[in-house]
């Protein structure tokens, strides 16, 4: 899969290393390898973008190097394909030797795994999953600042999945946890790969069932409840959390006609 680059070769280029990503001009590189001085670097196709190679090259560059968050108003077919190279870049990163045994590892040519040849121990990406959930109440939206967030932003709140549970369970146990509420009806909605560094987002609404709201003061800054015609700032469009708050609001404004 990993090759020597040359000046021809083309297409969309990822070049990351220690999760950030190489954006000249604050953006995504595409052309030829000759066009950015990428002749010559190993590097692998990891996928591809409107009938174009899309390659990962494991690297730092001296300056633009930024967030994969800084992709996140293109279209999501290539949001995700950056957020996959930056993962897969990390992941090779932090399994050069062999957990079991401590030998050197290789890289797999037929998929996305580090091999061992003492052991023949074989390491695949792991992916971390997470779920986000909007909570209403009538016509209200349970929203949270959390203190993780810049610039005052609101939004549903999430969790990693826990060893053990379902999604259903950790849904109630993180809103427990972070706003003693209980919730019923909760019903899935959709996923989204989160990079961060290797998330995968579950996300579900649910119905408010009990409880007085007190926010868990060390993840979150401040809770409440939002009449949805009277939201505070909330997170950009094309991120799951944006989605679930805009699909809340519209079942509040169905139900208000």
């Amino acid at each position: 899969m990993q090759r020597e680059i040359s000046s021809v070769d083309a297409g969309w280029w990822i070049v990351s290393h220690e999760q950030k990503l190489w954006l000249p001009q604050g953006e995504l590189p595409h052309g030829t390898a000759e066009q950015y001085g990428l002749a010559g670097s190993s590097g692998m196709v990891i996928g591809e973008w409107q009938g174009e190679n899309v390659w990962l090259i494991r690297e730092s560059r001296s300056d633009n190097m930024g967030s994969v968050r800084q992709l996140i108003d293109e279209d999501v077919g290539l949001f995700q394909l950056a957020g996959r190279g930056v993962q897969l870049a990390e992941f090779y990163r932090s399994h050069r030797w062999c957990g079991y045994c401590g030998h050197e590892m290789h890289l797999s040519k037929r998929e996305f795994a580090c091999l061992c040849s003492h052991c023949r121990e074989r390491y695949y990406p792991q992916i971390a999953p997470c779920i986000i959930v909007a909570i209403r109440r009538g016509d209200e939206i349970l929203l949270a600042n959390h203190a993780k967030h810049r610039n005052n932003v609101y939004t549903v709140l999430a969790g990693f999945v826990e060893v053990g549970e379902t999604l259903e369970q950790a849904v109630a146990r993180e809103v427990m946890e972070e706003s003693n509420v209980r919730v019923k009806n909760v019903r899935y909605v959709t996923s989204q790969p989160w990079p961060f560094p290797h998330s995968l987002m579950m996300a579900y609404m649910a119905e408010y069932e009990g409880g007085e709201l007190q926010h868990d003061g060390k993840e979150l800054l401040d809770a409440g409840w939002f009449r949805y015609d009277a939201l505070p700032l909330l997170p950009p469009p094309g991120t799951v959390a944006r989605r679930l708050i805009e699909d809340t609001v519209a079942q509040c404004r169905a139900s208000a006609m």
